[in-house]
């Protein structure tokens, strides 16, 4: 196994404000225990609540990285004592609690899933935040279930995309309003990008 560096460049934001409010700052790697994991990132995404955060608007919750990024797609670089699902080398996407604006950034395994094949880092990146959203409001929280209909407004918006495509695994094609021809094109475009990854399935 390679061996790891000692220190990692990460984004930091020491006070609040615009864009160039993002400084390189060098840290430790993070530690990690139990069925935590250590993630090499190769991208990380960009979120209303990273930008919150900068702002000085969106504190990290207790004992989570004071660094920003809530989603990450990268390689598995370490595993925790207790960690089953994965191995060193695996390319996964995760949900993090904070830091994923680093090259390392640490998360439990039940927040990561492998990356899914055909995908660029980039779009791996954009994933868990999104589509769990999505996930935890239209199937867990809202109860969707095999042949009802589901209501989509606002396709092209990226937490609408997930929407369109995910029910059709359940039920026949949701109902739509009318929208603009070039945000149906723009929410064909990126459904085509969910329909290429691998899916829970509903119990």
């Amino acid at each position: 196994m390679t061996q790891l560096p000692a220190m990692m460049t990460a984004v930091a934001v020491p006070e609040p404000g615009g864009p160039e409010a993002l400084v390189p700052v060098r840290r430790a790697l993070p530690e990690i225990s139990g069925s935590e994991i250590l993630i090499r990132v190769r991208a990380a995404g960009v979120n209303r609540p990273d930008v919150f955060q900068r702002q000085g608007s969106y504190p990290p919750p207790p004992g989570a990285s004071d660094l920003p990024g809530l989603e990450v797609a990268g390689e598995v670089a370490a595993v925790g004592p207790d960690a089953k699902r994965f191995k060193v080398g695996d390319e996964v996407v995760a949900l993090t609690p904070g830091g994923g604006y680093a090259e390392y950034c640490k998360v439990d395994e039940t927040n990561t899933l492998r990356k899914p094949a055909g995908l660029s880092w980039e779009e791996a990146g954009s994933i868990c935040e999104t589509f769990f959203t999505v996930w935890s409001n239209v199937f867990e929280r809202g109860g969707l279930k095999e042949g009802e209909r589901f209501l989509v407004h606002g396709a092209p918006r990226a937490s609408a995309l997930p929407r369109s495509s995910s029910p059709r695994r359940l039920a026949p094609p949701s109902t739509r309003r009318r929208v603009r021809t070039r945000n149906v094109r723009c929410a064909r475009s990126l459904a085509r990008i969910w329909r290429s990854t691998t899916r829970p399935r509903i119990s």
